[in-house]
């Protein structure tokens, strides 16, 4: 994934600059506990750690995966 595909994954999930100095950008979201920081880098590819821990920061299931699901589930009733 580039970092423009990220961005753009952010902001499809409701994410907007909140600020940025450089490269690096700083996005939010209401109701969204903490800024989650992207060092844009345009048309490179994000290292593999580095996506997971952003998208997780952001509560957002990697691309291709649902999200995790923490809820439980009705079938494990007693």
């Amino acid at each position: 994934m580039r970092f423009s595909e990220l961005v753009r994954l952010l902001e499809s999930n409701g994410f907007r600059i909140v600020r940025q100095k450089g490269a690096i950008r700083y996005y939010g979201k209401a109701g969204a506990p903490h800024l989650i920081r992207v060092d844009y880098h345009g048309p490179k590819e994000v290292p593999s750690g580095t996506c997971h821990a952003i998208l997780k920061a952001a509560g957002i299931g990697r691309p291709g995966r649902p999200a995790a699901d923490t809820s439980p589930s009705e079938e494990q009733q007693p």
